[in-house]
């Protein structure tokens, strides 16, 4: 058995979690925040048997794009200023990022 942890852009988490369900995973949705942007994103926990991981694996790459959005960098506060870039810059978001745990144990109660 395995853990699978996806962490993906909010835009993209209704439809994963829609075609997850419909394939019959069980999965658990988390609101998190992403440490680059400070934005929004979604954490899905996806128990499965090991025959299903790359099934999971096709869903979540099929359903999460990666796209692009302009973002406001912070002003440093006390260090170098010499890098800072005051206007908006363009970054490429999205995918998806997954980790694959092994399980030693599963209980339900």
């Amino acid at each position: 058995m395995k853990l699978i942890v996806a962490v993906v852009q909010d835009q993209d988490s209704s439809k994963l979690l829609k075609i997850l369900t419909e394939h019959h995973f069980g999965v658990t949705k988390l609101a998190s925040t992403g440490g680059f942007l400070k934005s929004g994103n979604t954490t899905f926990i996806i128990g499965c048997d090991d025959v299903r991981v790359d099934k999971a694996l096709q869903l979540i790459k099929e359903n999460c794009r990666k796209r692009d959005q302009m973002i406001a960098p912070v002003s440093p506060m006390g260090g170098n200023a010499d890098s800072y870039v005051p206007y908006p810059v363009e970054v490429e978001v999205g995918g998806a990022t997954v980790f694959i745990l092994p399980v030693e144990q599963f209980h339900q109660f």
